[in-house]
């Protein structure tokens, strides 16, 4: 029995059509092979000349002209965007293990108490790119101390939230002109520690992001200034050069937004994760059933849960403000839920309303960000 030929059929022409956009797909990939290759290039510039590997002004400018030239030539601009977008988030990770110069070129070594915490060895590759001789000081090298921070030129404490003002206290005497930072993402109680046990620069620090990170680039580091601030100047220009961005906070003002960033959050994702296992319903039916914003929605409480139940523990319980904070947030759910129980629909409209008016233009913004979240969500189903 003859079998038809496809290229004598229908499919004759998408065969053609198909190989076409193949020798396309082949081109595209030259191409940002070419761009990565080029990205290497201009990381290497920047590293020698002291320049950080994001430059917010030249994105924006790239993207609005990128943007303009995609209307002209017919292309849908949002396209094109994300297709940037996404090029260099690859070119910023493509960066990750560039040098970078060194903004304390006379500093001596630099301790990491709890460098082989994944927080810490993140901090030691960093400066170790930037070419600083890292030490680490960890849970069975305490007998060592006085060797590992005679003369050092910065100890950076990178510990859990509840060891930190404890493991800050057991710290040796330190050099007089020693920078002294933290990590921790409290800032009151360990900024407060550090400027008792120690007498000279003292900084804290807070990265808001996880360990987990290929590059600096974007990120968020939240600084407190301690004791002598000019002292920090060199880590903070260090850590620009890196691509974060640095935000001057108080350590009280700090505290307080972590409360509703992160305290109130984790706490409100660990209810919900409790309500959705007491409601035993199938994960699997939830997902089939739910449209790209629900699903994102499921992946944020869902993600928690692969992490450190001791991290978020203590983030949560970090302080009696956090809890003050929790129960407050207790009695506007209950708030809500009673016009929900009234069945008032204007009270709720009204509400709906305050709450939108608070946000401004802000939430016109979200909408639009969100669309860009939710084409990407959807994409990966």
């Amino acid at each position: 029995m003859e079998h038809p030929d496809p290229a004598a059929g229908p499919e004759a022409p998408l065969t053609e059509l198909r190989d076409q956009i193949d020798a396309v797909d082949q081109q595209v990939m030259s191409l940002l092979a070419r761009r990565l290759e080029l990205v290497s290039e201009v990381g290497e510039v920047k590293g020698r000349h002291g320049l950080p590997i994001y430059a917010p002004d030249r994105e924006r400018r790239m993207i609005a002209a990128r943007r303009a030239e995609a209307e002209r030539r017919g292309l849908p601009p949002d396209l094109i965007e994300d297709v940037l977008r996404r090029c260099m988030r690859e070119a910023y990770a493509h960066e990750k293990n560039l040098g970078f110069s060194r903004q304390a070129p006379d500093l001596r070594h630099i301790v990491i108490v709890g460098g082989a915490g994944r927080m810490g060895r993140l901090f030691g590759r960093m400066l170790g790119l930037s070419g600083y001789e890292v030490r680490t000081l960890d849970r069975d090298d305490w007998d060592r101390a006085d060797e590992l921070l005679t003369d050092a030129g910065m100890v950076l404490v990178s510990v859990p939230i509840h060891d930190t003002v404890e493991v800050l206290h057991r710290l040796p005497a330190l050099p007089e002109d020693c920078l002294l930072v933290d990590l921790t993402s409290t800032k009151g109680a360990p900024v407060a520690a550090m400027l008792e046990v120690h007498p000279g620069p003292v900084l804290g620090l807070h990265p808001m992001f996880g360990p987990d990170v290929d590059n600096l680039a974007k990120q968020v580091v939240a600084y407190v200034p301690g004791r002598f601030p000019d002292a920090s100047t060199w880590l903070l220009e260090q850590i620009r050069l890196w691509g974060a961005r640095l935000h001057e906070v108080s350590a009280e003002d700090h505290d307080h937004a972590m409360g509703l960033i992160q305290a109130q959050r984790h706490f409100a994702t660990f209810a919900n994760g409790l309500h959705l296992i007491r409601e035993d319903r199938s994960l699997d039916e939830l997902l089939a059933l739910s449209s790209p914003i629900y699903r994102l929605e499921l992946i944020m409480i869902g993600r928690l849960f692969a992490q450190s139940p001791e991290l978020y523990a203590d983030i949560i319980m970090a302080s009696p403000d956090n809890l003050a904070l929790i129960e407050r947030y207790h009695d506007r759910f209950a708030e809500a839920l009673e016009i929900l129980r009234a069945g008032d629909r204007e009270a709720f409209i009204a509400r709906f309303r305050e709450i939108g008016s608070w946000f401004g233009p802000h939430a016109e913004r979200f909408l639009a960000e969100s669309q860009t979240l939710l084409a990407h969500a959807d994409a990966q189903r």
